[in-house]
């Protein structure tokens, strides 16, 4: 057997240290694929040219007495707990957060359970507030987040929900918002600008526009509701005649009523 070495950053192997900026565990993770010792899979696909598959990890070696032995919550040896929460699927060891392992899904989920429930056709465990109330995309989840690129199923980093049905990155979201109310990608409003566009409102009747412009229209496309109407051109913006929403783009050119002609 190859020399069980730990990589996973630490100074060494220092006995008793208890798990990584990723997890809280009493336990080191013996990687089927290279038999090295790392507190987690993320510090070892940090460090490795290859992935851990969590689901294969057979031994782990407890941080007190240093046995090595297979998975489980409690070392057989000296009784060091390695995790408050355990999953003999996924490997997981951790503090109490409520996690559950959903079968759909395939890995363990921070809950608790009963708030959540498994999309099958989105594949993805939602809030249930989301219940009926959200748009569907077929394995969203299996795709990337769309600002940083990185995976979202198997992601630590808790998933936001978009209007379009879209997923990405709470965090990546929360940033986006500093900068833009529309995603790039569908320029659908990533919140609710109900407030804002009655504010617009305002600002629209107070700004009227030259005598020239007065009674010129332009054919509109709906970022929000897919809709198309026409409506009157205003230089602040052109509401959709349907939600009511500011959020359009032009769909023709200008043109003006035939009795103002």
């Amino acid at each position: 057997m190859a020399a069980l070495v730990r990589e996973d950053g630490a100074r060494g192997p220092e006995r008793g240290r208890r798990g990584c900026e990723h997890y809280d565990r009493g336990c080191l993770l013996k990687a089927p694929c290279c038999d090295k010792l790392y507190t987690c899979r993320l510090c070892h696909d940090n460090k490795e040219d290859h992935q851990l598959d969590r689901f294969k990890v057979k031994e782990v070696q407890c941080i007190n007495c240093e046995k090595i032995q297979n998975a489980q919550q409690t070392c057989e040896e000296c009784s060091t707990l390695f995790g408050e929460y355990y999953c003999s699927i996924c490997h997981l060891f951790d503090k109490d957060k409520k996690q559950y392992h959903c079968e759909n899904c395939g890995i363990c989920r921070i809950g608790p359970k009963e708030d959540f429930f498994h999309c099958l056709k989105c594949n993805l465990c939602l809030a249930m507030n989301l219940q009926g109330k959200h748009k569907c995309i077929e394995n969203v989840s299996r795709q990337n987040c769309p600002i940083c690129l990185e995976d979202i199923h198997t992601s630590r980093v808790v998933a936001h929900v978009l209007p379009c049905g879209h997923l990405l990155h709470r965090t990546c979201y929360e940033e986006m918002l500093k900068d833009h109310y529309v995603r790039r990608l569908c320029k659908i409003s990533l919140v609710d600008m109900t407030r804002y566009w009655r504010q617009l409102d305002d600002e629209v009747a107070q700004t009227p526009m030259p005598s020239e412009y007065q009674n010129m229209t332009v054919d509109i496309l709906c970022n929000d509701c897919n809709g198309r109407s026409t409506v009157q051109f205003h230089i602040l913006g052109m509401k959709c005649n349907i939600c009511e929403s500011y959020n359009t783009a032009q769909a023709g050119g200008c043109r003006i009523s035939l009795d103002q002609q």
